[in-house]
């Protein structure tokens, strides 16, 4: 079992520089010493900057990422930079990410909510000198040097749709509340649900996909709605952090736990609740704070030319599964974890 840890320590803060946008950018300067040649940029004194700019700043998953970036920026002696919109918008994701390039940190890793529209900032950044990257969601069409994936696409559709059916006992109708129309990763999933339901589950049937953003009191709306809808439903996928707890929520508001089965993408601590309680059989995730951890890794990587196929430089005991496909230019972090009542508590967030 994969046991996230969180660091202890007291991470100074400082002001961003250059930053256009109204309030500040962490800095979350660890103060450690760079490993010998590992960690230095360009011969000198300074240690590498990497920031990555979520989606959405706030929520627990990317808070997760956060901690485990700040941990690899302890350990390995670099620069660690987090910002992200208070909503998931592209525009103010776009403000963010403008704002990095023109203080020009080293590598710029963004999980973009719309990868078509991010595709110019990326070649802006690159022709800055930045290395750019995504992490948790790629923008396959653009000039990104490398995609942290957390999972396979295949993988992770491929579980949330045997668990719900599994609960649902392999027949019925299920719907499905999204997140972001455009978030490449959560399209890329629900195209796998779509086509391993009709393969392997000839009885079942997706008669809805809505999307909810990544609010978690819209998400509990429309799934309330589509009970309300679709009287023969008796499964919902969240198909991301705030919609998993938003549709377990749904069941229990419309006392139907037992007779609408949920699962989701939902961190571990707030999915507990619905998992205790019935309302939800499943949760299917990874490691997060792996996944901030290894998205700083390979930052350094990045910044110093290094082998991003050497996983075998991965410090992190807990990163046992990473793999590189050099073809795609995708960093895997491992096969998805199944979260239930039993081991979801043993996990921090």
């Amino acid at each position: 079992m994969k046991i996230s840890r969180r660091i202890t320590g007291a991470l100074a803060l400082t002001a961003a520089a250059a930053v256009v946008l109204a309030g500040c950018t962490s800095r979350n300067d660890t103060g450690a010493t760079p490993a010998p040649g590992a960690t230095e940029s360009g011969g000198g004194d300074e240690q590498v900057t990497v920031a990555f700019v979520p989606k959405l700043q706030g929520i627990p998953y990317f808070e997760a990422m956060n901690t485990g970036g700040q941990q690899a920026a302890e350990e390995l002696g670099f620069e660690w930079l987090y910002q992200g919109p208070t909503t998931a918008d592209a525009a103010a994701q776009a403000d963010i990410v403008r704002s990095f390039i023109q203080q020009g940190v080293d590598v710029l890793f963004v999980a973009p909510n719309d990868p078509n529209s991010m595709a110019p900032l990326l070649q802006e950044a690159q022709d800055a000198g930045i290395h750019v990257a995504t992490t948790d969601t790629d923008a396959p069409d653009s000039v990104r040097e490398l995609f942290i994936s957390q999972a396979s696409v295949q993988g992770i559709g491929e579980q949330l749709t045997d668990s719900l059916l599994e609960a649902m006992g392999g027949s019925g109708q299920y719907a499905i509340v999204s997140c972001g129309e455009t978030a490449a990763n959560l399209n890329a999933w629900i195209e796998v649900q779509e086509a391993y339901t009709a393969s392997e589950y000839p009885d079942a049937e997706i008669v809805d996909i809505v999307y909810a953003g990544e609010d978690q009191a819209a998400a509990t709306q429309m799934a309330l709605d589509l009970m309300n809808s679709n009287p023969d439903l008796t499964g919902l996928i969240g198909e991301c952090t705030s919609s998993a707890p938003g549709v377990a929520q749904a069941v229990e508001d419309a006392g139907r736990t037992g007779e609408v089965f949920t699962v989701g993408l939902g961190t571990p601590q707030a999915m507990l609740p619905y998992l205790e309680s019935g309302s939800s059989s499943a949760s299917i995730l990874w490691d997060v704070e792996g996944l901030g951890w290894l998205t700083g890794w390979a930052g350094v990587q990045l910044a110093n030319d290094g082998d991003l196929g050497d996983t075998s430089s991965i410090s992190n005991e807990a990163l046992t599964d990473v793999s590189y496909d050099e073809a795609t230019a995708e960093l895997l972090l491992g096969p998805p974890t199944v979260f239930t009542a039993e081991n979801a508590g043993d996990y921090d967030y």
